[in-house]
């Protein structure tokens, strides 16, 4: 039911109501929710491990790849502990102020995995295409003002659409149709002209997501074309190697993602359809990027197996010696 508490005319509090069509039965969905959180949380903490205490993977390369776990679990931190709460404890209540701030951080720390998914085509293309000054380009300087763009970039345009948001009167319903505070879930309770919102939302989308999306395909053209040069049949079969196992991260995150904006935007698409998509935009790249990379980059996976192995044989040299003793 919807919650009385007004201020004036206007709601000032929210609740949001979770996957339509599970309302009700939301607390069969906790465990799978639970499970891909907990893994979405070791996979990436482990890969961010492995590659701060290694000094001979503190390259561009593995370094971004450290940042983007990191950007991983805190997209994943922001909305499924919530959502654990509300379906667990029907803990469904938020303030305009609190729906505003997670609406911030969603869209601001998505917008900046964007553009960590660029950097690190943009640093296959040097390394591919001009080996001999990748280390002259991809510096550290160079990765130190390509996170002050993302994080400007991101900021600019994510306030943007949180200043426009915030004076709006909502007075329709206080009754959110998601897991989550997403801009256009939010934006369509308001009883006042949104189109502005709306066009400024598809509008950063295609700006950051779509822009980065053709830059990344640019440059994986020109990555391939280069690889089709080399005359050493293993050379080419590791690049490739290496060069899909970022583009199956970086397409699973922008067709997610694109996919998650256009759908409010078609009127034909069911409500359980957009939040799914959303959702799953927000919580299944966090959890498969790192099992992609733990599987498929050599350098990472020996590493990480070298870690649980020597755990694994402490573990059981202290299990005999204590038994010994």
């Amino acid at each position: 039911m919807e919650d009385t508490r007004y201020n004036g005319s206007l709601y000032i509090e929210f609740i949001l109501l979770g996957f339509p069509g599970f309302e009700g039965s939301e607390g069969l969905l906790c465990a799978p929710l639970l499970l891909v959180y907990l893994t979405t949380l070791i996979a990436n903490s482990a890969i961010v491990l492995v590659i701060a205490l290694d000094p001979s993977m503190h390259q561009p390369m593995y370094l971004l790849i450290c940042c983007l776990s990191v950007v991983d679990i805190i997209v994943s931190s922001i909305v499924v502990p919530k959502m654990l709460l509300s379906f667990l404890f029907d803990l469904k209540a938020v303030s305009l102020a609190g729906c505003l701030a997670q609406m911030f951080l969603v869209h601001f720390w998505s917008s900046a995995e964007s553009t960590l998914l660029l950097a690190m085509a943009v640093d296959r293309y040097v390394a591919i295409c001009n080996p001999l000054r990748y280390t002259a380009i991809m510096t550290g300087s160079a990765l130190l003002k390509l996170a002050v763009f993302a994080l400007v970039r991101s900021g600019l345009t994510v306030t943007t659409l949180v200043i426009l948001a915030s004076p709006l009167p909502f007075c329709r319903t206080n009754l959110i149709p998601h897991c989550y505070c997403e801009h256009m879930a939010l934006v369509n309770l308001a009883c006042a002209d949104t189109g502005l919102n709306s066009t400024l939302g598809l509008v950063f989308a295609f700006t950051i997501i779509g822009f980065d999306s053709v830059c990344v395909l640019l440059s994986y053209c020109r990555i391939v074309s280069t690889v089709l040069k080399i005359t050493s049949a293993k050379s080419r079969r590791k690049l490739f190697h290496t060069c899909c196992t970022h583009l199956l991260v970086i397409s699973f995150c922008y067709f997610t993602a694109l996919f998650s904006f256009l759908t409010y935007r078609v009127g034909q698409v069911s409500m359980g359809i957009r939040v799914l998509l959303s959702v799953m935009y927000l919580i299944l790249p966090p959890m498969a990027n790192p099992i992609i990379y733990g599987m498929r980059i050599r350098e990472i996976r020996e590493r990480l197996l070298k870690k649980l192995g020597s755990r694994v044989i402490k573990a059981r040299v202290q299990k005999v010696t204590s038994v010994a003793s």
